[in-house]
C-alpha cells in the first residue's frame, strides 16, 4: 500500500491506482499465503475507500441537481 499516505488520506485516483496494483500482485500468484492475505486485507480497505468517495460524490451531485431544479433536499449521510 502507498506508505506515504493512509487510505483515508488518499484521493479516489490514488486509492484506485493502489488497488489495481494490489490486484495485479494477487493475480500473478507469486505470493505466499500470508502475503496474499495481507495484500487482500489492504485491498478491501482501499475498495471501501473508493466506494465511500463515490457514494459521497453521488450524494453531492444529486443535491446539486435537485437544488438546480428547485427541489431542496437535505444531504443524506450514510454511516
Amino acid at each position: 500500500m502507498n506508505e506515504e499516505k493512509k487510505p483515508e488520506e488518499m484521493s479516489f485516483e490514488e486509492s484506485l491506482e493502489e488497488l489495481n496494483r494490489m490486484v495485479d500482485l494477487l493475480e500473478k500468484g507469486d505470493l505466499d499465503l500470508d502475503q496474499s492475505i495481507e495484500i487482500y486485507e489492504k485491498a478491501v480497505v482501499l475498495r471501501d475507500r473508493c466506494r465511500s468517495i463515490l457514494e459521497d460524490s453521488e450524494r453531492r451531485v444529486e443535491k446539486l441537481i435537485e437544488t438546480a431544479e428547485g427541489i431542496k433536499k437535505e444531504d443524506l449521510i450514510l454511516q
